[in-house]
């Protein structure tokens, strides 16, 4: 398993009672935030953090239910909370104005954030950004669908690490993805549990995030103003579909394909993802 950096964990107060922890790997260059999809957490960034903290001052972040991130007093999952947490860490850090890279429903909290507070980002790179177009979805299978159901039925008990590995290894979607990237989300998205361990983000909360993916970023991505890169991958799957849609939207966007991956490129290809994402940084400085 290849060493990362060892971020700093701070916590940073947002909306609804929640302490968000982030993850600051340090370095001198322009700052980069990094969010990411539902279920995950901010250091299965690691491999890509790594990669570029020389020339960037990287920080990822557990959104609200998610790593060491704590729960909203509600419970309620609500996309604007993503937003207010992302929100909150930039204001913490001070990083505006700042680079920002999001994953799925990473992707999503950084485009509601700009419609929230315009220009909070000089530019943003989105890999399949969840973004529910009516012309594309049904209202019910823009609630969460199959994806809530199967995230209630997950296992999220193991008796180490290294058997949920190994587990997660074996099958799709993750048999499919960088050895490093896998235990970066294996060694810090499980918590000691009795004998074993269990997923910091539960299988409940998990459904809960995808049962309130219906949002109005479609709505309002004209209001988004700045520089916006939306890549997909080639497999065809809903969240590849919907990304040229999302980018032809956009007033400063643009599309980039990846077409040998699919909707986990960023933990696929961490070498080639951080080479694109450098690429598109150096040229907006």
């Amino acid at each position: 398993m290849q060493q990362s950096n060892t971020p700093v964990v701070t916590m940073v107060t947002s909306t609804d009672g929640v302490e968000v922890a982030t993850h600051d790997y340090g370095g001198s260059g322009p700052h980069v935030i990094f969010c990411h999809a539902t279920g995950f957490h901010g250091r299965y960034w690691d491999p890509i953090c790594t990669l570029l903290s020389e020339e960037f001052h990287c920080v990822s972040l557990d959104f609200r239910g998610h790593g060491d991130s704590s729960v909203p007093l509600d419970l309620s999952m609500d996309w604007n909370g993503m937003a207010q947490d992302l929100l909150s860490v930039v204001s913490h850090f001070k990083l505006e104005p700042t680079l920002a890279v999001g994953h799925s429903m990473g992707g999503s909290s950084i485009l509601l954030a700009e419609q929230i507070q315009p220009l909070t980002f000089k530019t943003a790179w989105l890999f399949e950004p969840i973004v529910i177009s009516p012309e594309i979805f049904t209202n019910k299978n823009s609630k969460g669908g199959g994806l809530a159901a199967s995230a209630r039925k997950r296992k999220e008990i193991f008796s180490s690490r290294e058997e949920a590995y190994e587990r997660y290894s074996s099958r799709p979607p993750f048999s499919g993805v960088d050895p490093d990237a896998l235990w970066a989300y294996v060694s810090y998205g499980f918590r000691e549990y009795d004998d074993g361990v269990i997923l910091k983000c539960r299988g409940e909360i998990e459904a809960k995030v995808f049962e309130s993916s219906v949002t109005t970023i479609y709505e309002n991505l004209a209001s988004v103003k700045t520089n916006v890169i939306v890549a997909g991958g080639g497999d065809q799957e809903g969240p590849a579909q919907i990304a040229p849609n999302v980018a032809e939207a956009l007033p400063n966007g643009r599309y980039e394909i990846f077409s040998q991956l699919t909707h986990f490129a960023p933990m696929e290809n961490p070498k080639l993802i951080a080479a694109k994402i450098r690429n598109v940084l150096i040229e907006t400085l």
